[in-house]
Order: C-alpha cells, then sequence, then structure tokens
C-alpha cells in the first residue's frame, strides 16, 4: 500500500482532509499519494508566516546560512534517492534528474554564500553638498514581507530551490506551492528544512490546488509573489495584483544562431550535438530548450543533416533507464497537444525531416523545416521536443529571425568572432546570450529572467535577493567626516 505524504504547515508535518495521487507519466503507476491541505491549514500557514516576519528578518545571518548548508549537504547524500523520485514523478531521465539534484545543491549552497555577506550595508557621504555637512547615509536592505513562491513541473526541485533558498537567505518567510503533477520533490526540501533551527512559521510547502492558487496570490499578507510557469498564467497573476512584487520567469521559444564563420566540420559536428541534445533533454519541457535554429545559408546544408543525425540518435525510452536521452512528457495531454502543432504546421506546408510522432504521454524527437511564419509552432513555446530550422542571409537577418518572437527569455550564437559576440549582446532582445552554445545555458549563481513575453524580473540566488527585499537608508547626522 503507497503511503501518504505529509505537507509542512509552519514548519512540522501535517495531513488533511484530502489527497493527491502523484502518477508516472512513463507507465502510469502510483508513486506517492500527497496529503492535501484543508483552506484552515493553508490560513494557518499564511498567518503563522506572517507573525513571524520580523523574527524572521532579524535571524542572525549564521543561523539561517547554517542552515541553508544543512540542505545543501543532505540533498548530497540523498541525491540518487532523489534523483529517481523526480525521474518517477517527472517522467525525466534520471540521468537529467541526478544533474537536477546537483544544480539544487549549488543553489542552497551560494544562498548560503550569500546570506554571510548579503546585508553588510553601503556608506555614502552626504557632505559633497553644504546641506549634507556632518551626515553619512548607510543604506540595507530589507526582507519586502512574506513570498508566496510557486513552482512547476519541469525542475520539480530545483526551481523549488530557486524560491527556497534566496528568501531564507534574506530572512523572508515563504509559502511554496509545488505543482500538483510534481509535489513530493518540494515535500523532499520540506523534510530538509525540518531538521533545521529556522523559526517555526518562517516556511511551508503546501501542495493546494491550482484552483485554490487565486485566493494565495490576492493574500495583502504574501506582497511577493515569485511565479515560474506559462505566461498567460503569469501575466494573470501580475494583472490581478498589480500593488504586489511580481517576479515571473515565462515562457520561451530559445533560438540557437549559427553564423557564417562557424563553418568547419569540427564546429558544425557540435553545434548540431549541442541541438540535438538541447531540443530534447527534459523531454524539451524547459523554457531555454532549442525550439528554433537559425542558420546561415553559407552553413545551412551542411549542418541540417548533421542535426538530424543527431536527433535521431536521441535514445528514448524508460527515464530510469541510464541510457534514456528523452523520456515522457510529463502527460498524455501535453503530448496530444504537441501532436497537434506538429501535424498542424505539415498540413500548412513544414517539411518533416525526422520524428513526428506519438506514443502514449511520449513524443518522438522532431524537426521541422519550411515552417510556415503564422503556425501555432512557429509562434508559440512547444514546450516538447521539437525543433524547427530556418534558413537566413548574413548576420542581421539572422538577429532578426532571433527577435521575432513574442519571447525573449535566452539565444544562443554560435560564433568565434568577439565583436560579433558584442553586438548579439546588443542586438537580441532577450534576457541571456550564450556564445558558442545553445541557449539551454544556465549556471544557477547568474541572473536568469527574460525580456518582453518571457517575464519580469530575475532568478539566480543574489539577484532573487535583491527582488524578494528593498532598500532602506539610514542617516546619522553630527559625524566628524
Amino acid at each position: 500500500m503507497t503511503s501518504t505524504h505529509a505537507f509542512w504547515l509552519a514548519g512540522r508535518q501535517a495531513t488533511g482532509e484530502a489527497t493527491l495521487d502523484v502518477t508516472s507519466p512513463w507507465d502510469g503507476r502510483l508513486v506517492g499519494q500527497v496529503s492535501v491541505p484543508t483552506e484552515a491549514q493553508v490560513e494557518e500557514a499564511v498567518a503563522a508566516a506572517y507573525a513571524v516576519r520580523d523574527e524572521f528578518a532579524a535571524t542572525p545571518a549564521h543561523v539561517r546560512a547554517a542552515a541553508l548548508d544543512h540542505v545543501s549537504r543532505r540533498l548530497v547524500e540523498r541525491t540518487e534517492e532523489i534523483a529517481q523520485l523526480i525521474s518517477a514523478e517527472n517522467g525525466k531521465p534520471v540521468k537529467w534528474a541526478r544533474g537536477e539534484v546537483g544544480r539544487a545543491v549549488s543553489v542552497f549552497r551560494f544562498a548560503a554564500e550569500e546570506a554571510r555577506r548579503f546585508n553588510g550595508g553601503e556608506t555614502q557621504r552626504l557632505d559633497t553638498d553644504a546641506g549634507g555637512q556632518g551626515r553619512l547615509a548607510l543604506t540595507r536592505r530589507f526582507p519586502k514581507g512574506v513570498v508566496l513562491g510557486i513552482a512547476p513541473f519541469n525542475f520539480p526541485l530545483n526551481l523549488c530551490a530557486h524560491k527556497i533558498a534566496p528568501a531564507i537567505a534574506v530572512g523572508a518567510p515563504i509559502i511554496l506551492k509545488p505543482a500538483p503533477a510534481t509535489p513530493l520533490s518540494g515535500l523532499i526540501i520540506g523534510e530538509l528544512l525540518a531538521e533545521t533551527e529556522l523559526p517555526a512559521g518562517s516556511w511551508s510547502v503546501l501542495p493546494v490546488p491550482n484552483d485554490k492558487m487565486p485566493a494565495l496570490v490576492q493574500d495583502e499578507r504574501l506582497p511577493v509573489i515569485s511565479f515560474t510557469g506559462s505566461d498567460k498564467v503569469g501575466f494573470a497573476i501580475m494583472d490581478s495584483v498589480p500593488r504586489k512584487h511580481c517576479t515571473l520567469e515565462l515562457g520561451g521559444n530559445g533560438a540557437a544562431v549559427v553564423l557564417g564563420d562557424f563553418a568547419s566540420e569540427k564546429d558544425l559536428d557540435w553545434a548540431a550535438t549541442r541541438i540535438a541534445t538541447f531540443s530534447n533533454y527534459q523531454g524539451g519541457q524547459s523554457c531555454i530548450s532549442v525550439q528554433r535554429v537559425i542558420a546561415d545559408a553559407s552553413v545551412h546544408d551542411r549542418l541540417v543533416p548533421k542535426i538530424v543525425a543527431a536527433v535521431e540518435a536521441q535514445v528514448t525510452g524508460d527515464p530510469s533507464d541510464n541510457a534514456t536521452d528523452v523520456g515522457p512528457l510529463v502527460s498524455e495531454d501535453a503530448a496530444k497537444r504537441v501532436e497537434a502543432w506538429v501535424d498542424e504546421a505539415v498540413q500548412a506546408g513544414a517539411t518533416l525531416l525526422a520524428g513526428g510522432k506519438r506514443d502514449g504521454a511520449s513524443y518522438a524527437p522532431t524537426v521541422l523545416a519550411d515552417v510556415p511564419a503564422d503556425s501555432t509552432i512557429a509562434c508559440e513555446e512547444v514546450f516538447g521536443p521539437v525543433l524547427t530550422i530556418r534558413k537566413v542571409d548574413g548576420e542581421a537577418e539572422a538577429f532578426a529571425a532571433a527577435n521575432d518572437s513574442k519571447y525573449g527569455l535566452q539565444a544562443g550564437v554560435f560564433t568565434h568572432d568577439v565583436q560579433t559576440a558584442f553586438r548579439a549582446h546588443r542586438a537580441l532582445e532577450v534576457g541571456g546570450v550564450i556564445i558558442g552554445d545553445v541557449p539551454s545555458y544556465r549556471a544557477d549563481q547568474m541572473p536568469y529572467g527574460g525580456a518582453k513575453q518571457s517575464g519580469v524580473g530575475r532568478e539566480g540566488v543574489a539577484f532573487a535577493m535583491d527582488d524578494y527585499t528593498y532598500e532602506r537608508v539610514l542617516v546619522l547626522t553630527g559625524l566628524a567626516l
């Protein structure tokens, strides 16, 4: 019999009246049952977080840092167990799941380091004008209040870590809502936090159904919202609470631009391998997966067969198998949507170069060429193992093509020229430009977020800490400066 996983309410385990089944996208087996909090229990968690906010903000840095260090160490100790859990509830190949655990280890370690140096304060002499003689300004940062963190299914551990760790680092209480499809990984973080000395009420992990989320979003005791998910839901949240601070990490339509100077066989082999891998990793369910390849005409005809061959070499199948590169999507409905978009593009004139077949929740790694510009798959985030290839003539046309999207999360530019790299940095309307690689690269300490409809604000531990806090100035007078 499957045991029911308790949730974490104000730092302690609790159970509600209903349960949620968590099933494997690969074979439909029951992975676990999660207890769902009642409305009264959600209220208790929010009230506790609000009540403890001043105490938590004043917690010594070493206490917060020690808790974050503890979680980081414990994740290392339980890496294989947690990776298997991620793979089971998410369908992610276990080799990618191990990488996700490693990234979460780093996120908590980075947060511990930042907690120790955070808020040292910046001083500013004010006697640069006569009216400021003898005065010194000291600026420090303080939490804006309780954070509501809303995490997605595609990185069920690491994106929970990106909500929780920066909040603890600055002393902001947090209510974490993991994705209903993948709540078990977030509950593991709660299990590790419960082993620390953090104040009761400073954190909760609540697997609240999506239809209960609006009430949490509207709650005035939760002035900061950190959301990762679709642009439709993210902007609906922001529009519904215009006076709250919202950090939104939303969708993408990642472009990999291959320019004419990236032309040797070695160059094109590298580009093709990276493009094939990162259009399909996580089943393409990453906001920065490669969805569009924009290739200069001078390399296009040599690059395309290399990409197709590399895509067809991706090993699909059971996500628990160490050899598997591409597992299922999160659900059969998600795979059916991808199938419909590909079929629509083909019927409109696109050429299918590889893949294009669905088996339950799995969709074969797919390559399309000649995709009509107005087709859904050209305009929207596919969030599946599909890439499109477009031929362009020169750098200017390539950058214009990359910008021809409502999204602007990250872009990859394959070039050897440093001047081109700086032009790309200036020209591309995205949150990050990766030179010599795909747009899918992310280091968890770097600023991460997008332009246009890809979001507002930045994640990356230190940058999220800034988002969760505000500056407060102290002016000292009568000083002999």
